[in-house]
C-alpha cells in the first residue's frame, strides 16, 4: 500500500478516533519497514499525569461509579482500516494477549494510580476485552499495536493507553474527578452568599427553653420593623404569624410552598412576609428577619434551610429563637462571616413539675390532660379507650392536614367543649397554642431514622422530651403550672433521667447541594443518572467541620421513582425536591403520574386533577378511609407546590385551593368522629376474623353438615361480635360487649379462636375415626349376607 493511501485511510477516520500525526505516520512506515520495537515502553507516554493530584482529598467511594455500556463495533462502510494496513488479526492470539495483560501486577498498579482500584480495574478489563473480542472492525492504531504485539514488535503493557481510554469511556468519571472535587467543595458556605456579605448584620440569639418569652420578643422587633420577614419550621407558625401580623395592623404577606397569599390589593409585596424557612429570599433586603426554632439547623434532612438563612439573608438585624444548644455553633459560624452574637437568654414564665407517680390508667385522666404517643397504632388505641370510659378526646398528629390539627386545638382548648382530653404525636411540640395541664408520656420510645437511612427505635432525646414537655402550663392558657408524668410506672425514672441530662451542644449545620451545582456535575457525567450523580456528589464533596451534608435519601427516592421519565435535568430536579410522604403509595404514583403528564407536555387541569381523584369523595366509614383522604389531600398539597414552580403545566391552584378545603372539612367531620371509625374497624377486622375461622372449619369438613354445624359453633363463640357496635344492646353478643368494655381485644378473641379451633379440630378427628370404626363394623357384619 502507498504512504498516501494510508493517509487517506487515516484522514478518513471518525473525528476522536485519529491517532496523532506521529502515530499515523509510524503507522503506515511500519507497514512498509516491518515491525520496530514498541515505543511506548513499559512505561506509557500517556502516563505523563497522574489523577491522583487531588490535593490530598479522601479517595472517592468506587462502588458509587456505575459502568457505561460502550457497544462494539460493527462493520465499517469504509472497510477494517487497521487489517489494510497491517492484517486480520487471530482472535485466538488476542484472547491470550489479553489475559496477560490483565495478569501483569505492574498493570494493575499502574491503573491504581489512575483511580482505577482492583473492583474497578476488573470491570473495566471486561468491559475492554468484549469490546475487542465482539467488534468487527476496531479502530487502527489498537488495531496495529496488537498486531505488533502478536509478532513480539511491541509489549502487551503497550496497551495500556488504549484501555486506560476505554476506562475512562465506561466510568466517565475517571476523566474529571478534579472538576468534580471542585463543584462539590462546600467548605467556605459564606462566600455563596455575596449580597449578605455587603451587609454588616446585628445578630441577636433568643435563648430560652419553651413558654419563655423569645419568640414573642423577636415578634415584637419585627411587627415594629419598616419591613421584615419571619421564617418558621411549620405552616402553621407562619399562618400564626401572618395573622397576628395583619390584626395588629402591619400588611404581611404569606409564603409556604403550597401557598403564596398577598394581602394588598393590587397584589403588590407587602413590606413583611411569614413563610416557611425554606421559602425565604436571599436576596430581598430586609430590615429585621426572625429565624425561629434555629436548634433545626442540626436536622440531617432540614437543616440546610436554616444554614441558607442564617449566612444569607440581607437583614440588618436577624433575630434567632431557640435552644441554648446552638449558641455556640451560631457564633462560630458568624465568625467567619466577620459578625457578632449578642445573646438574650430568658426564663420560663410558669413553673413545670415533673410528677413522682405514673398515671398508671387511664381511669386517672382529668380535664386538661394531653397523652402523648409516637404512633399512629397507639393514637388509635388509647381514643378508643377513653371514648370507653365516656370521656371525648381531640386528636392530633402529624399527618393530619393544617386546618383539622387547628379545630382539633380549638375543640381542646374551648371551656364549653366536652372534650377536655388530648390525645397527640409529638406534632404538640411546636405550632399549636394549646391549653395542656398534664403532659403524659404513653412511651419514651420513638422510632427514628440514623444517618444510614436505617430505621431505629431509641428513646427520646432530652430536646425531644424537653420541647413535649414544655407545653404544658403554657402562660397563655389558664393552667398556670404544668404537670409531666408516664402512663407506665417503670418510664418515670428514665424520664426524669431523660429531663435532667444537659442538652448535647450542635456541632455542625446542614449543608445541600444547590440546583446549579448539580447542573455542573452533569455537564461532566450526562449519562449518570440523577441519583447516582447525588451519592457522587456527596462522596466527592469537601466539608469544613463546622458542616455536614444532609440526608438527601428522599430526594434520591424521587429521582428513582421518576427515573425513566424523559425530563429536563433542571425539571426533573424540582419533581426530586417536591415534599412527599414514601410511606403513601398513592401520593408516591402521583408524582410518577404529575411527571408522566408533564413529559407529554399535558396540562394537568382542575378537570382531569377531579377524575384523578375520584372526586367527589365519601366521608370516611373506618380509619383506612381516613387514611387515604389524608393521602389524597398530601396529593392536592402536591399538585399546589407544583402549581408554583410551573404555572402552565400546573394551571388551576385556585380551583384546586377550593376543592382541598371541602377535602378539609370532611377530613375534620372524620377525625371528630374518629372513635366511630375506630369502632367501625375493629368490627370489621371481628368479622373478618370470624369469616377465615369459618372458611377453615370449612376445608377441615367435608361435608354439608358438619360444615353447618361449625358455622353453628363459630357463631355461638360469638360472631355477632363483628356486627356494628352502634346496634341495640340486645343484639350484641357477650364478644362484642367485652370488646366495647375493653375487657377484650381482637389479639384476645383470635387466640381464643384458635383453641378452640384446636379443640373442634381434635374433637372432629376423634369422632370421623370413631365413626370410620363403626362403619366397618357395620360392613363386616353385611358382608356374608352379601356373599
Amino acid at each position: 500500500m502507498s504512504f498516501p493511501r494510508c493517509a487517506l485511510l487515516w484522514a478518513r477516520l471518525p473525528p476522536g478516533r485519529q491517532p496523532g500525526p506521529r502515530a499515523a505516520i509510524c503507522s503506515a512506515l511500519r507497514a512498509h519497514t516491518g515491525p520496530f520495537p514498541g515505543t511506548l515502553g513499559r512505561v506509557p507516554a500517556v502516563a505523563c499525569a497522574s489523577s491522583s493530584a487531588s490535593g490530598g482529598s479522601k479517595a472517592p467511594n468506587t462502588s458509587l461509579f456505575v459502568p457505561l455500556t460502550v457497544k462494539p463495533q460493527g462493520r465499517s462502510a469504509d472497510g477494517d482500516v487497521g487489517a489494510e494496513l497491517t492484517r486480520p488479526l487471530d482472535k485466538n492470539e488476542v484472547k491470550k494477549i489479553l489475559d496477560k495483560f490483565y495478569k501483569r501486577k505492574e498493570i494493575q498498579k499502574l491503573s491504581a494510580d489512575y483511580g482505577l482500584d482492583a473492583r474497578l480495574f476488573h470491570q473495566a478489563f471486561i468491559s475492554f476485552r468484549n469490546y475487542i473480542m465482539q467488534s468487527h472492525s476496531l479502530d487502527v492504531d489498537i488495531h496495529i499495536i496488537l498486531n505488533d504485539i502478536c509478532f513480539s514488535a511491541a509489549h502487551v503493557d503497550d496497551l495500556f493507553p488504549f484501555f486506560l481510554r476505554h476506562a475512562k469511556q465506561i466510568f466517565p468519571v475517571l476523566e474529571c474527578k478534579d472538576d468534580l472535587r471542585k463543584i462539590s467543595d462546600l467548605r467556605i458556605p459564606p462566600n455563596w452568599y455575596p449580597e449578605a456579605r455587603v451587609l454588616q448584620r446585628k445578630i441577636i440569639f433568643h435563648s430560652g427553653p419553651t413558654n419563655s418569652g423569645k419568640t414573642y420578643h423577636a415578634i415584637q422587633k419585627y411587627l415594629s420593623a419598616k419591613s421584615g420577614v419571619y421564617c418558621g419550621p411549620l405552616k402553621l407558625l407562619a399562618h400564626e404569624i401572618f395573622e397576628k401580623s395583619n390584626a395588629a395592623g402591619v400588611p404581611c404577606d404569606l409564603v409556604t410552598g403550597e401557598e403564596r397569599v398577598t394581602v394588598e390589593p393590587d397584589g403588590k409585596q407587602a413590606a413583611h412576609v411569614a413563610c416557611t424557612v425554606e421559602m425565604c429570599s436571599v436576596t430581598t433586603p430586609y430590615e429585621v428577619a426572625v429565624i425561629d426554632e434555629i436548634q433545626m439547623i442540626k436536622d440531617p434532612a432540614r437543616g440546610w434551610a436554616w444554614t441558607r438563612a442564617l449566612l444569607g439573608l440581607c437583614a440588618e438585624e436577624i433575630h434567632l429563637c431557640g435552644e441554648s444548644a446552638a449558641i455556640d455553633l451560631v457564633t462560630e459560624l458568624m465568625y467567619t462571616t466577620g459578625e457578632d452574637v449578642e445573646v438574650r437568654t430568658y426564663k420560663r414564665l410558669t413553673p413545670i413539675f415533673v410528677l413522682d407517680h405514673a398515671l398508671e390508667s387511664l381511669d386517672n385522666l382529668r380535664p386538661g390532660d394531653c397523652i402523648v404517643c409516637f404512633s399512629k397504632n397507639d393514637i388509635y388505641s388509647v381514643s378508643r379507650q377513653i371514648e370507653i370510659r365516656g370521656l371525648e378526646s381531640a386528636v392530633i398528629y402529624g399527618s393530619l392536614p393544617p386546618g383539622t390539627k387547628l379545630a382539633q386545638a380549638r375543640k381542646f382548648n374551648d371551656p364549653g367543649d366536652p372534650c377536655k382530653i388530648l390525645v397527640a404525636t409529638d406534632a404538640v411540640g411546636m405550632g399549636l397554642n394549646l391549653s395542656i395541664r398534664r403532659i403524659i408520656f404513653y412511651s419514651l420510645m420513638k422510632p427514628s431514622i440514623n444517618e444510614k437511612g436505617e430505621k431505629e427505635i431509641e428513646p427520646i432525646t432530652t430536646s425531644q422530651a424537653l420541647q413535649i414537655a414544655g407545653r404544658a402550663g403554657r402562660f397563655s392558657s389558664k393552667f398556670k403550672e404544668g404537670e409531666v408524668t408516664t402512663m407506665n410506672r417503670e418510664d418515670l425514672s428514665l424520664l426524669k433521667e431523660i429531663l435532667n441530662r444537659p442538652v448535647d451542644p450542635i456541632k455542625a449545620a446542614g449543608l445541600h447541594p444547590t440546583a446549579e451545582q448539580i447542573e455542573m456535575f452533569a455537564y461532566h457525567l450526562p449519562d449518570t443518572t440523577l441519583s447516582n450523580l447525588i451519592d457522587i456528589f456527596v462522596d466527592f464533596s469537601q466539608v469544613d467541620g463546622q458542616y455536614f451534608v444532609c440526608n438527601m435519601d428522599d430526594f434520591k427516592f424521587s429521582a428513582e421513582l421518576i427515573q425513566h421519565i424523559p425530563l429536563s435535568l433542571r425539571v426533573r430536579y424540582v419533581f426530586c425536591t417536591a415534599p412527599i410522604n414514601k410511606k403513601q403509595p398513592f401520593v408516591c404514583s402521583s408524582l410518577l403520574q404529575f411527571a408522566r403528564q408533564y413529559s407529554r407536555n399535558e396540562p394537568l387541569t382542575f378537570s382531569w386533577l377531579r377524575r384523578y381523584i375520584k372526586w367527589p369523595l365519601l366521608p370516611p366509614k373506618n380509619i383506612k378511609d381516613l387514611m387515604d383522604l389524608e393521602a389524597v389531600h398530601d396529593v392536592l398539597d402536591l399538585y399546589l407546590w407544583l402549581s408554583y414552580r410551573f404555572i402552565d403545566m400546573f394551571p388551576d391552584a385556585s380551583l384546586v385551593r377550593d376543592l382541598q378545603k371541602q377535602l378539609d372539612g370532611i377530613i375534620q367531620d372524620g377525625v371528630h368522629n374518629i372513635t366511630k371509625l375506630i369502632k367501625i374497624s375493629e368490627a370489621h377486622k371481628l368479622l373478618n376474623l370470624q369469616n377465615s375461622s369459618a372458611e377453615s372449619q370449612c376445608r377441615l369438613s367435608g361435608t354439608v353438615k358438619s360444615r353447618t354445624r361449625r358455622n353453628h359453633g363459630t357463631k355461638a363463640l360469638g360472631s355477632k361480635a363483628a356486627e356494628p357496635l352502634g346496634s341495640g344492646a340486645g343484639e350484641k353478643s357477650l364478644a362484642s360487649r367485652l370488646v366495647q368494655q375493653g375487657l377484650l381485644t381482637a389479639d384476645m378473641l383470635k387466640q381464643l379462636e384458635k383453641e378452640w379451633m384446636t379443640q373442634q379440630t381434635e374433637h372432629g378427628k376423634g369422632r370421623t375415626e370413631s365413626g370410620t370404626s363403626l362403619k366397618g363394623t357395620r360392613r363386616k357384619k353385611k358382608e356374608p349376607d352379601s356373599d
